[in-house]
């Protein structure tokens, strides 16, 4: 088998607020992301997914820990031939499609910037078909070059921003909850061209997102993140048939059934973090299966196993109330 195109090893990033607090962002996670996979991280807002992606990137630099991309280190200083590396291979579609655009650059500016900084040797009309090719195949006419971002609609602007992604040519692209600012209506087309996009290029992707069912759709792998720390990490199949960990279990629990009878059936469940004593530092990853783990201490994953989830679930059945608890 080949190597994973990914690897992060023990991940810190850390921001110091004051003398005395610290916030701790993503605090010594761990996970491959295969070489044409699509990897989904997904937690609640402040879980850390998107400082996690903006770490890979390097827009953070990380606290500590180590990030091989290609089998490169890239979490280090990066001299000028990494740089290279990192912003030529590894591009990020932000969760804002208006904020991630400047409203004073056209599509064509926008979008061929990449190419001026590290294809210099490229002349303006290269670079305008390359713009033109990359539009189209993002669902976007060509005829809107010389447009500005305002002129657009969200959906139609979140293109323009995988178009910039796509016009380097990266091995890995983080979409950073990609759809969460897009109308209902419009998400599940932005879904299927990254999946379509994926597919065709061999493209391998990132897919940072809160809505489970939407993850389930595009990815291969799932990690579940919560509070910094991924707390269960599998194959899709296994995440959704056989969850493990009461903070996954009550995140399923809010997905909506399409089936109305099913749905009014349909019992929420509460993460009791704070009464249910759960540390995550004290805990260590245990093997499920081959491609399952969990993040427990011993103790704990021998109730969970067994089903037991006592004072660590609540049920309820008003959806006001499927808001995990945070500490």
């Amino acid at each position: 088998m080949s190597s994973p195109l990914l690897e992060v090893k023990n991940l810190k990033q850390h921001f110091r607020i004051n003398r005395r607090f610290t916030t701790k962002a993503v605090d010594g996670i761990s996970f491959t992301v295969e070489r044409g996979q699509t990897f989904g991280l997904v937690g609640e807002s402040g879980s850390g997914k998107s400082t996690t992606g903006r770490s890979i990137i390097r827009l953070y630099t990380p606290t500590s820990g180590e990030i091989f991309f290609d089998g490169h280190l890239i979490s280090g200083h990066l001299n000028a031939a990494t740089r290279r590396l990192v912003r030529s291979n590894i591009q990020m579609v932000f969760q804002d499609p208006m904020a991630s655009l400047n409203p004073r650059k056209t599509v064509l500016e926008t979008v061929s910037e990449g190419l001026m900084n590290l294809h210099p040797e490229l002349t303006a009309v290269e670079r305008k078909v390359k713009v033109c090719r990359v539009l189209e195949q993002v669902g976007l006419s060509a005829d809107f070059v010389n447009r500005y971002p305002h002129q657009f609609s969200g959906g139609q602007r979140q293109r323009i921003g995988l178009a910039r992604a796509l016009i380097m040519e990266p091995q890995l692209i983080i979409a950073d909850e990609p759809i969460s600012a897009l109308d209902v209506s419009i998400q599940a087309q932005v879904v299927n061209l990254l999946k379509r996009i994926q597919k065709d290029l061999g493209i391998t992707m990132i897919f940072i997102a809160h809505d489970l069912s939407m993850v389930r759709y595009i990815s291969d792998r799932i990690g579940v993140m919560h509070l910094g720390h991924i707390v269960e990490i599998g194959d899709r199949n296994e995440i959704f048939a056989h969850p493990i960990h009461p903070y996954t279990i009550s995140l399923l629990s809010a997905i909506p059934q399409p089936n109305p009878i099913l749905e009014k059936k349909r019992r929420s469940l509460g993460y009791l973090y704070r009464q249910s004593g759960i540390d995550y530092t004290l805990g260590e990853y245990h093997k499920v299966s081959s491609t399952h783990e969990v993040l427990a201490t011993s103790l704990e994953f021998e109730k969970w196993s067994a089903g037991d989830y006592t004072d660590t679930l609540s049920e309820s059945h008003n959806v006001d109330s499927l808001k995990t608890e945070s500490v």
